[in-house]
């Protein structure tokens, strides 16, 4: 039996979706001014007009009408309209309302608040030959709609795919330390390039940002062994110091207990104090004035010897 997920159960990667290019804000305008125009003329017409002669002028008249009403575009206060007339440009047209002749212009809606593209997973190399696998976002907005229309096909596919290639270009002169370390160097470094791209296009690049930096398990697992073998390693050596350093302590304290008689008493009462009432503890008092009155004892036994060394015997 496989011990693979199946593909249902998965996570899968939620991405922000962008919004609509265009909010078609002319709509109810057209709407409102056909129904007004229309329908006033329309009563005029069957007001004083025969029958037979009204239906067809307001046949005509919702034909002609409805020409020239749908050349009406609003363009809201983000946008910015580069209209073409028989093919070519005329003008930046907008905010607010434009009038676009039927069958002879057209209008093209550019957004210039900042932008969000995702850039998808690209599979990079380090320099040291480490597997990786980034994706991340790019921020930019659009500095001049005219050259963003005219200079490229499709402006946002074109960042993109720049971006992506110069992802793959500053990761791959990296290692993996640095890749790791360095993040807001790598991010500044992709946007630079793709700047530099791009400036002839009309647009800016805001920032890019690395959202997730994927390494192998094994990798990984790796990684991890090494991290805790250096949180021991430290452990080790601070455990180390703090043993240093308390038998230091410990030396400067019994030094300054010898140049006091009683401190060595009152230390002595404080450690039998601390071992607590417990019935499982036994404690034979012994008291320190013994030690000092034996060794006085020993002290008077001890035997001198004499100065002088002990005579020969006569040789025969």
């Amino acid at each position: 039996m496989s011990n693979e997920f199946p593909t249902a159960m998965l996570p899968v990667r939620q991405f922000a979706t962008p919004a609509g290019q265009h909010i078609s804000l002319g709509a109810p305008l057209r709407a409102l001014l056909f129904i007004v125009i229309a329908g006033v003329l329309i009563l005029l017409y069957f007001a004083t007009l025969p029958q037979n002669t009204a239906i067809i002028l307001t046949v005509v008249t919702v034909i002609v009408v409805w020409i020239f009403i749908s050349g009406i575009r609003v363009a809201a206060q983000w946008e910015r309209g580069i209209l073409l007339r028989l093919g070519s440009f005329r003008s930046i047209r907008g905010p607010g309302v434009i009038y676009v002749v039927p069958f002879i212009d057209y209008i093209r809606f550019v957004d210039t608040r900042i932008l969000v593209l995702n850039i998808p997973r690209q599979k990079v190399i380090t320099r040291d030959n480490v597997p990786a696998e980034i994706d991340g976002a790019l921020f930019f907005y659009i500095s001049d709609p005219e050259s963003a229309v005219l200079h490229v096909q499709d402006y946002q596919y074109a960042i993109a795919q720049y971006a992506q290639g110069a992802l793959r270009d500053v990761v791959g002169r990296m290692t993996l330390d640095e890749l790791l370390a360095e993040r807001e160097q790598i991010q500044n470094s992709i946007g630079e390039i793709v700047e530099v791209h791009i400036k002839d296009w009309g647009m800016h690049v805001e920032s890019i940002r690395l959202l997730d930096i994927e390494l192998p398990e094994d990798l990984k697992r790796m990684m991890s062994r090494q991290a805790s073998a250096e949180r021991e390693k430290r452990a080790t050596i601070t455990k180390a110091e703090g043993d240093k350093l308390a038998a230091v302590n410990l030396a400067g304290a019994a030094e300054i207990m010898q140049l006091t008689p009683g401190a060595m008493q009152l230390r002595s009462l404080q450690t039998i104090d601390g071992l607590g009432a417990s019935p499982s503890n036994t404690v034979i008092m012994f008291p320190v004035e013994w030690v000092g009155l034996v060794k006085g004892l020993l002290g008077s036994k001890a035997i001198e010897l004499p100065d002088t060394p002990p005579e020969e015997p006569p040789a025969e």
